[in-house]
């Protein structure tokens, strides 16, 4: 029986498995492309991880009024999918003069989860990445994948761009249409007004040669 192996372990302690996802999803969130290049298994893992953290994000977005307590208990519980602040900040904060220590990129992921992810995903119900498999690697051999957010600004601008040139080529193909429609009213035009001069000009000859046979007679 499979019983407590329901994920992977990749070659990792416990303790160091839980500290590779958690840069893992710093890198993914803070990334500007929003995108990162791993190995396909590490990709697996870490979708479910992060998707989590985004999930606790987007129920503390939805919250009904002021609801403040709930809100910060699920912001210290996303804290715990991301690396903890520096350590050095409490040691510098009461020293005169001493520049305060720069935050972390996990503080940061964790700002950016709750500013802006939450607000994106707020009508989601899952599905906050997609993985793009790119094949193997050179040496180990070993399956690379692209794990990225849905609804990204690149992604966005693309249907976008999508959207903009399916429209255009709509009217220019209206245009067409309607130019060969004009094109053929007035050649049907221009046809019956070459019959009617044709006729107007084959009718005097008709009249000068009856002229001609009266004068004979």
């Amino acid at each position: 029986m499979r019983h407590l192996k329901a994920h992977r372990k990749l070659g990792r302690t416990s303790e160091h498995r839980m500290s590779m996802l958690r840069n893992l999803a710093t890198s993914l969130v803070n990334a500007r492309d929003e995108r990162i290049v791993t190995t396909l298994p590490k990709a697996k893992e870490l979708r479910p991880f992060v998707e989590r953290a985004i999930t606790l994000s987007r129920h503390a977005h939805n919250l009904e009024g002021e609801d403040t307590a709930r809100a910060v208990h699920l912001r210290r519980q996303a804290a715990s999918f991301f690396h903890a602040g520096n350590m050095a900040q409490s040691a510098s904060n009461g020293r005169r003069g001493q520049i305060r220590a720069p935050r972390t990129a996990g503080v940061a992921a964790l700002k950016r989860l709750f500013d802006e992810l939450g607000e994106r995903f707020a009508d989601r119900p899952g599905g906050y990445t997609r993985i793009f498999k790119l094949g193997r690697r050179d040496g180990d051999n070993a399956e690379l994948a692209i794990i990225e957010l849905v609804d990204n600004p690149r992604e966005l601008l693309a249907n976008e761009n999508a959207r903009k040139r399916a429209k255009s080529a709509g009217s220019s193909k209206k245009k067409s249409t309607r130019g060969g429609e004009t094109s053929v009213v007035e050649g049907s035009k221009g046809g019956k007004k070459a019959e009617k001069a044709s006729a107007s000009e084959v009718a005097p000859d008709v009249d000068s040669e009856t002229e001609t046979a009266g004068d004979d007679e």
